[in-house]
């Protein structure tokens, strides 16, 4: 059992962890027949992780050993509980494919213990962020080349594990997935309505973008799973060498078809003649491919026909903007800080104006 000594020498973060019965679990989970967790006796250290809006990190220290924690954050939304275990759940069906992804240690639906479900995962080497790069990345073409080549080969790496073979057939709907995307992001964004303050005039665009969609549907129609928000703060890079080590984040994989995947790719990534209002992600941007490289790298690796990945990248750009609406609309309630909600909402009229651009040709 933990001590009182032991629990109150560990920063709670505000609350997000109960330590006292984050170590039972431990002890439970260590005298019981699944797996065990990394190191032995208490907790000795933990510090919070670079996170999404909707979830708390935390490097955990264990003894010799270290793992990552993953919960929601502190505004716990509907489902959130929910999430995480989905995503526990598709990191354990990753293990053993080419995917690169954290492997999965344990995870936890008894929200008695921190407050919350959660899952323990494995720490990745390397870097997630964006803004300016770090070691080699910022200093070698090449390297910044490497990262947009080994992106592309992991998103082709998900998009070649069949659902059924891993245990996720049931992951989402796949049936008419494409012909329903428009109504159902459309859906979700017509529901902020609600929330005092918000104004969907505010997103230009959505109206001609959606019937754009809806005219156009692709004949080359794959499912797969769609890890759902593929772009670089979800994507751990080596510093040893110009590699993925992981894709992160995964509260948004579903079933569907792997070429939107890329098509968020598209969508963070930047080139002259885009609209004005966004910068790289990362910097310095100079040396990486551009967008019609990574199309046709990704029809090389995975023998698709890529002509229309237009719709892909328009449809990627429709529906990060109806979800990042969603933040700022929690933003003027108070669930969100205020400058977050601003940039988010400035961010889905970039992401439109660049869907309308698309559609033009």
């Amino acid at each position: 059992m933990s001590t009182d000594a032991e629990s109150t020498a560990l920063d709670n973060f505000g609350g997000l962890i109960d330590w006292t019965r984050f170590s039972d679990w431990i002890a439970g989970k260590a005298a019981g027949t699944t797996a065990a967790i990394p190191g032995s006796g208490p907790v000795t250290g933990a510090r919070k992780l670079a996170g999404g809006l909707q979830n708390a990190v935390f490097l955990v220290e264990r003894g010799n050993a270290s793992f990552v924690l993953r919960r929601p954050s502190k505004h716990v939304r509907e489902g959130s509980n929910e999430t995480m275990l989905r995503e526990a759940r598709i990191l354990k069906a990753l293990d053993g494919t080419a995917v690169p992804h954290p492997h999965f240690i344990a995870s936890c639906d008894d929200q008695s213990v921190i407050g919350t479900c959660f899952y323990l995962m494995q720490p990745l080497e390397g870097f997630a962020q964006s803004g300016d790069l770090p070691g080699q990345y910022a200093t070698d073409r090449a390297w910044r080349r490497a990262m947009g080549e080994d992106l592309v080969r992991a998103a082709v790496s998900l998009a070649s594990v069949d659902p059924k073979d891993v245990g996720l057939a049931d992951l989402g709907k796949p049936d008419d997935w494409h012909s329903r995307q428009v109504s159902r992001w459309r859906k979700q964004l017509d529901g902020y309505r609600a929330t005092p303050g918000y104004e969907a005039a505010a997103l230009p665009h959505v109206d001609e973008v959606g019937r754009w969609l809806t005219d156009k549907l692709p004949s080359d129609r794959r499912i797969g799973i769609v890890h759902g928000d593929l772009q670089f703060p979800n994507v751990m890079f080596s510093l040893k060498a110009p590699r993925v080590s992981g894709i992160l984040d995964w509260e948004l994989a579903s079933l569907g078809d792997p070429l939107l995947d890329l098509g968020w790719i598209l969508s963070s990534w930047y080139e002259e003649g885009d609209p004005e209002g966004k910068k790289p992600m990362v910097r310095p941007w100079d040396g990486f491919l551009t967008r019609a490289e990574l199309v046709g790298l990704y029809g090389e690796l995975s023998g698709r026909d890529m002509s229309a990945m237009p719709w892909y990248f328009a449809l990627a750009c429709y529906k990060l903007a109806c979800l990042l609406e969603g933040t700022y609309a929690r933003s003027l309630t108070g669930q969100v800080p205020a400058n977050v909600g601003a940039s988010v909402h400035a961010y889905a009229v970039w992401l439109m104006n660049k869907a309308i651009q698309i559609t033009a040709g």
